[in-house]
């Protein structure tokens, strides 16, 4: 089904009517990758309105196609059609000033001065607004310091993909404010999801075990011990993963696998040096899933 037109915006304020607003409320995701079109489709789903910030035109077609495709996949039992949730959203090139929404969602690449640079535009448009960095391993209290109020920032560590994970981690920081902290346990909530409360800390909970669990089948594929498949087989048969750490890597994007890494082993040390690997297939282009090759090949309908 070929995607509906929706007008891409540009300059200070949300042009274009909104109609009725949502009894939900408004989110503004600032970042249209993949965890940014799924935090979108999470929201709309759950009957938000939703502004999704890119910082060009061509950034924010190629957001708008992953959100279509997310949309197109999730199940129509009861569910809204498509068209009829993007009626709910708006599209803008750069963070507009007017719009006044109760939470700005940060959901750009993990590297620490392109969020700072991000949340210092969302500091200077958004006043006001609870903020949440959708961060997976970087330090929030460092993050806060982009803010002229910390106290408004949490973490809120979205899992891929975003629309059917129950999980959300609840991140918090030395200075996060008590009614940040409720404001984004609310929106866990309205989202149909669940929270964990971790405390600001290298990896949180989540992308630490993961990660570590992921680099050890890295060196055992590295060290013979098994395939790629049987190694991902059986954490799925004895320990009732949903998939297996190396098709989780591909899924992620090895990528992102190999920053976590690197910034795990200089925050806790050699447990998590990244695995050669690893930085081989990361230097071939083998970036998982999003490069049709990783650990495993990938096609349209998914892992070949």
């Amino acid at each position: 089904m070929t995607r509906p037109a929706v007008t891409i915006h540009e300059g200070a304020g949300l042009d274009g009517a909104w109609g009725e607003t949502s009894a939900v409320g408004r989110v503004m995701v600032v970042g249209g990758g993949t965890m940014g079109a799924g935090i979108v489709h999470a929201l709309l789903t759950a009957g938000a309105d939703v502004v999704l910030v890119e910082n060009d035109v061509a950034a924010a077609s190629s957001a708008l196609d992953r959100l279509w495709n997310s949309l197109q996949r999730r199940p129509d039992s009861g569910a809204s059609p498509s068209e009829e949730l993007l009626r709910r959203l708006r599209v803008h090139v750069g963070i507009p000033s007017e719009g006044a929404p109760d939470l700005v969602i940060e959901a750009v690449p993990e590297q620490v001065e392109l969020k700072l640079s991000v949340l210092r535009a969302i500091d200077a448009s958004c006043d006001g607004a609870f903020v949440a960095t959708n961060t997976s391993s970087l330090s929030v209290d460092v993050l806060a310091d982009a803010l002229s109020d910390p106290a408004r920032l949490v973490g809120m560590h979205f899992f891929n993909p975003v629309p059917p994970s129950r999980l959300i981690e609840v991140v918090v920081g030395a200075r996060s404010g008590d009614e940040a902290i409720e404001a984004v346990k609310r929106w866990v909530a309205l989202l149909g999801k669940e929270h964990i409360q971790v405390t600001d800390s290298p990896g949180l909970s989540t992308s630490r075990l993961g990660v570590a669990i992921a680099l050890e089948a890295m060196r055992m594929v590295e060290e013979g011990v098994a395939s790629v498949h049987d190694i991902d087989r059986g954490m799925v048969l004895g320990y009732r993963f949903p998939v297996g750490p190396l098709e989780l890597t591909d899924r992620v994007g090895l990528d992102v696998r190999l920053a976590i890494a690197e910034h795990l082993e200089v925050e806790l040390g050699p447990r998590f040096r990244p695995p050669a690997i690893l930085r081989r297939l990361v230097a071939e282009g083998a970036l998982g899933r999003k490069t049709g090759r990783g650990f495993y090949t990938w096609g349209p309908e998914g892992r070949q």
